[in-house]
């Protein structure tokens, strides 16, 4: 099931590729499952929780696929997020060795304390059932200045102090994708859900978080099936928390 990057739409520049693909779904110009829109340039790219990726031209990888998991319920749909965010970790971790590469809940990757990557995934579900995953995929690549108010972005080559192939690095970054999306095409979910915990960022230790205008010291103990954040306080108490709820203190 080697679906992803089968089809590749090249644009010199666009606002969001995210936007840009759903906007030719809806006209039908794009309906094959895998079809990736990669630009060069983005220049309204967006992250989580409605926050820009900052991205300079012809630098980064930033491009959305089209997915079609109609094989899992609407109510697995976090299922998506691991799997995608597994596949991009698994793709940094063949690049920059000896190195700790983790997924920051919900789904950034983080190189030791510093994001390398984002994702952004639109679902379109019908009742119980997918129609269709748009998902967004930002790399820092060869960009090492950044401007934005973002705390704390690196880039691969901010560790290998040398210019990257985008292409190749496209290609090779599909062969990983489609790995995980294979996993999850055969209800791998077991290996999706323990792989996914043992990369977590901060799994299992004592870190401090803000939770409701107040600082505490939790451990993360797991996700739930909804993509919830599940922590340990100090005092045993137990919280399960979405994004807008909690922030890392790095």
């Amino acid at each position: 099931m080697n679906i992803i990057g089968k089809n590749i739409i090249r644009l010199r520049e666009v606002d969001s590729t995210n936007d840009y693909i759903l906007k030719e779904i809806q006209n039908g110009s794009i309906s094959t499952e895998g079809t990736i829109v990669v630009a060069d340039n983005q220049i309204a790219g967006k992250g989580q929780d409605k926050n820009l990726w900052e991205s300079e031209a012809g630098k980064n990888l930033t491009f959305s696929v089209l997915l079609k998991p109609v094989f899992i319920k609407a109510e697995q749909q976090f299922l998506m997020n691991k799997a995608i965010s597994l596949g991009i970790s698994d793709f940094v971790k063949s690049i920059i060795k000896e190195k700790n590469i983790s997924i920051k809940w919900p789904n950034d990757i983080y190189i030791n304390n510093k994001k390398v990557a984002g994702i952004l995934i639109n679902n379109t579900i019908c009742g119980n059932e997918f129609e269709y995953s748009v998902v967004g995929i930002g790399i820092n690549v060869n960009q090492t200045d950044f401007y934005s108010d973002a705390p704390n972005p690196v880039s691969l080559k901010h560790f290998l102090k040398k210019d990257l192939d985008l292409k190749k690095n496209l290609k090779d970054l599909c062969e990983f994708l489609n790995l995980r999306y294979r996993q999850l095409y055969q209800h791998n979910f077991d290996k999706i859900e323990k792989e996914y915990l043992l990369a977590l960022y901060r799994f299992n230790e004592v870190h401090s978080f803000r939770y409701k205008n107040q600082t505490i010291n939790s451990r993360i103990t797991g996700v739930s099936d909804y993509g919830k954040l599940q922590l340990q306080a100090e005092d045993g108490g137990k919280i399960e928390c979405d994004l807008k709820q909690i922030e890392f203190i790095i």
